[in-house]
């Protein structure tokens, strides 16, 4: 299709949901457009570099009236033009295709990572989509989370949650449709963490809309999500120490040299993170020394209130009265991430202060409390229960996305591929685990339309020794589009000598086993595993 069609007039008589009205459409001609875009930032499919591709960008801003909202969605449409290099179809570059991008944290979409999953999806030719649910580019909910003190802006949250999505994808093929004269052969979501969220969301609440949907990390349990990044601050806080960094570190590393040849293979990476907390005992560390990089490099001994705080995050948050609730990090994740983790403390000479992880400190002040002056950083047990609890009662229905009834999305012809990096420095695997055995329940012969992958040495998203599973946006499309269901799925591991070894992630309940009696080529294979109920 000819970018002279790139003009508002193309989209004059463009159909909105009955709840949306149109504020502005501007349509952008984008020629010799350049990318280099890497595999990290695809999340599921490979990395991509390409020189002079032309596109249409349709910006599209609309109300629901009565809401005082404003909505972003921003569309890519592959074009051709006299400069276009592209040599499957040179007269139209579009592959027929729909591919919809997610966000991250409290940005619904239109941010770097969002572009730079569409940047790869034009590079395919994709029509490409993404919303900014009304909440800007901001990394932090600060600006948009309050009408005014002690009042949350429900509107914002619910196009976060929910309503956005299916706008966006509603919208976004009404915009193709005036485009090419057609809507999309086939449309898909790619998305992490919050984007994982959203793909969850798409699934549960509006089936038929995508036909595949690859959802990584997704934040499935918000509430429990919440109160899992607030946990270990307040296990500090009711113990009244807060550890160094470098004793929390040096608890994990241990953890990670004693439990990396459970699998039986020794690679820097613990892949049976049950086994490890029935082996490794954190309080087992207590009193040995460590040099500590947050003191200059002086020698400091590991304290009982490091090895607590790491156990109560491996076994997850309990209530005030003992009983566990929801699941914790697993044995090799990064507790501290220098400093940004959830189990981050501010040190100095003196000692240290914690350090609240900015999504569960900001949810708590600015949705429980409705405050822009709250502070929530000497949090107590007892107030968590009270916080996480008020968080399911006033929000549950906004932003919960543990709906596990998705008989409709089978009926309708949808699959669905999660995955979960079991190092994931933010949300635990085991809810994402969780997820898939509840819809189990519900939903009879699962694999025929939902499969799940872990990904042992990966951390939330992307980073680690392990991969990511960049084949797996692939492998969703031959199972829409072929019927072939995704089996193992490859990924690249960094072993601890730095060389690289080609491996398998494999689907729910399977793990990927080695053959010791391999000497090349495919070593790893996907096996059968127990996996009992969590």
């Amino acid at each position: 299709m000819s970018l002279h069609l790139c003009n508002p007039t193309t989209f004059s008589s463009l159909p909105l949901p009955l709840s949306a009205s149109l504020l502005s459409l501007t349509t952008t001609p984008v020629t010799n457009y350049s990318a280099s875009v890497p595999a990290i930032y695809r999340l599921t499919a490979p990395a991509i570099a390409y020189t002079n591709l032309s596109f249409c960008n349709i910006t599209l801003t609309y109300t629901h009236p009565g809401q005082n909202d404003s909505i972003i969605i921003e569309t890519w449409l592959p074009a051709a033009s006299s400069s276009s290099n592209l040599t499957t179809n040179p007269t139209n570059p579009w592959n027929s295709r729909l591919l919809a991008v997610g966000g991250g944290g409290y940005q619904a979409g239109r941010f770097d990572l969002s572009y730079a999953g569409m940047q790869g999806g034009l590079g395919e030719g994709y029509a490409t989509i993404t919303t900014d649910a009304g909440l800007g580019s901001d990394t932090t909910a600060r600006r948009w989370a309050l009408l005014s003190e002690g009042n949350v802006n429900l509107y914002n949250l619910l196009n976060l949650g929910s309503a956005s999505l299916g706008d966006m994808g509603l919208i976004g093929k009404e915009i193709i449709k005036a485009f090419y004269g057609k809507g999309p052969e086939y449309s898909y979501f790619n998305g992490c963490s919050q984007g994982g969220r959203q793909g969850m969301v798409l699934a549960q609440r509006f089936p038929g809309l995508f036909d595949g949907i690859v959802a990584g990390a997704p934040a499935v349990y918000w509430s429990e999500a919440m109160g899992g990044f607030q946990w270990p601050q307040v296990v500090m806080n009711e113990g009244g120490e807060w550890p160094f960094g470098c004793e929390v570190d040096a608890i994990g590393e241990e953890a990670t040299k004693q439990c990396d040849g459970l699998d039986g293979v020794v690679d820097g990476i613990v892949q049976e993170v049950e086994g490890c907390l029935g082996v490794f005992d954190p309080f087992g560390m207590v009193g040995r020394e460590v040099e500590c990089a947050q003191l200059g490099g002086r020698v400091i001994t590991i304290t009982e209130a490091a090895a607590a705080v790491v156990n109560k995050t491996w076994h997850g948050r309990e209530r005030v009265d003992g009983r566990k609730v929801w699941y914790g990090l697993v044995p090799g994740s990064d507790l501290t991430v220098n400093g940004s983790g959830i189990v981050a403390t501010n040190c100095t000479e003196e000692g240290c202060v914690g350090r609240a992880n900015p999504l569960g400190k900001d949810w708590f002040e600015l949705f429980v409390e409705k405050s822009s002056t709250a502070d929530v950083s000497n949090m107590t047990h007892r107030e968590l229960d009270r916080y996480v609890k008020a968080t399911k009662q006033d929000f549950g229905s906004l932003l919960e996305t543990d709906d596990t009834d998705l008989a409709e999305f089978k009926r309708q012809g949808g699959k669905l591929i999660s995955w979960h990096g079991l190092i994931d420095q933010l949300l635990s695997p085991k809810a994402t685990e969780r997820y898939y055995q509840d819809v189990s329940v519900i939903v009879s012969e699962t694999q025929e339309f939902y499969r799940h992958y872990e990904v042992p040495g990966l951390e939330h998203c992307f980073g680690g020794p392990s991969g990511n599973p960049l084949e797996l946006l692939g492998q969703l499309r031959a199972w829409v589009e072929q019927g072939i269901a995704p089996e193992a799925s490859p990924v690249n591991v960094t072993r601890l000598d730095g060389t690289t070894e080609a491996r398998v992630v494999c689907p729910y309940p399977q793990k990927a086993k080695l053959d010791a009696s391999c000497t090349g080529g495919a070593c790893w294979t996907c096996e059968d595993a127990i996996r009992p109920p969590l």
